[in-house]
């Protein structure tokens, strides 16, 4: 197993890695899967200690990374929003410094792209992006490890992502289809379209793997011949809930149901980064659908629970490529 060509690297975004270098993380978390699998050890990291920074909460983002790195044979700290003081009481360059002189690896969850930026400048070990308002890497890297394992291959599958692509979901997603040569569409309102100059330098990467990127208004258009429909929820954590409405009038004809699955055609699976608003089995899931009359939000629970859903396999893969991520730069 290769491991040694990225060690030292940060991971913040996907546009910092070249294609063979995220097909080489993609192989490294099939050999650790297959190890996990299989019940062989693989403490090669035994000693190593991170600190995880998040500053959102998450369930699979955290479980993943712990479970990863103790399978590594690493210790590892969690810092919760009330457990640092970055960007509080003290900056984040110094938080950074302070952390590389304890820790080998730092991992940040939070807000701002240049949070995490920031940190990697002024660290002395590697810093690994959990999730930015701009990017989520890590997510991606097991999106494409599933689309790999139900499909056999990336290049040339279609990936069409409905809803609001104006964020790190949609962002990461156009990033990793451009470099690994994927057909990637856009599928929403124009609002909803990812920022242009982060379109046009995946259009340039595009043209260099052989990739394709299209953003569509019509749903029932934008899916025929897809491999995979991606959605995730209508309203970020941390946004204010007077934003449902909004979000639910203009985003209601991209749910992903039965119907928009089959005018894909057979082949297609669907795809979640979870967690998913398919039922009224929460808290925010009751309310909204008490408040505005419905009985999911992005996808129907249909075909969320469907044998064409492909979403615990994704979450069940955060793990095994966050754990290449970490063994490859550390």
């Amino acid at each position: 197993m290769k491991t040694g060509t990225l060690k030292g690297r940060d991971f913040l975004k996907l546009l910092d890695y070249t294609p063979e270098e995220i097909r080489s993380l993609l192989d490294m978390a099939k050999d650790y899967k297959e190890m996990k699998q299989a019940g062989i050890s693989h403490e090669f990291l035994r000693g190593k200690n991170i600190a995880l920074i998040f500053e959102k909460t998450s369930t699979r983002t955290r479980c993943a990374f712990e479970v990863a790195a103790h399978d590594l044979g690493m210790h590892v700290t969690y810092l919760d929003p009330s457990g640092s003081q970055i960007g509080k009481k003290e900056s984040i360059a110094d938080t950074a410094r302070v952390l590389s002189r304890m820790f080998d690896g730092i991992e940040y969850r939070g807000y701002g792209q240049e949070i995490v930026e920031e940190l990697a400048r002024y660290a002395d070990v590697p810093v690994w992006n959990g999730l930015t308002n701009e990017f989520h890497p890590t997510q991606i890297l097991a999106d494409m490890l599933t689309i790999q394992e139900h499909f056999g291959s990336l290049k040339g599958k279609k990936l069409v992502y409905l809803g609001d692509a104006r964020y790190n979901m949609g962002n990461s997603l156009m990033v990793g289809c451009a470099k690994l040569g994927m057909e990637f569409v856009a599928c929403a309102p124009e609002s909803y379209f990812p920022d242009k100059a982060l379109v046009a330098q995946c259009m340039q990467i595009a043209r260099v793997t052989g990739g394709k990127l299209s953003f569509e208004t019509r749903p029932q258009q934008a899916v025929k011949g897809a491999h995979a429909l991606y959605t995730d929820v209508w309203v970020s954590m941390g946004e204010p809930m007077e934003v449902w409405q909004k979000r639910i009038q203009e985003l209601s004809p991209y749910c992903v149901t039965r119907e928009l699955l089959a005018a894909a055609g057979e082949q297609a699976v669907f795809m979640h980064c979870l967690p998913a608003f398919h039922d009224l089995k929460t808290g925010i899931g009751r309310e909204m659908g008490q408040k505005f009359g419905r009985d999911c939000m992005e996808v129907t629970d249909e075909v969320f629970e469907s044998k064409r859903s492909l979403v615990f396999d994704q979450a069940e893969n955060r793990m095994h490529t966050i754990k290449a991520v970490m063994a490859a730069t550390l």
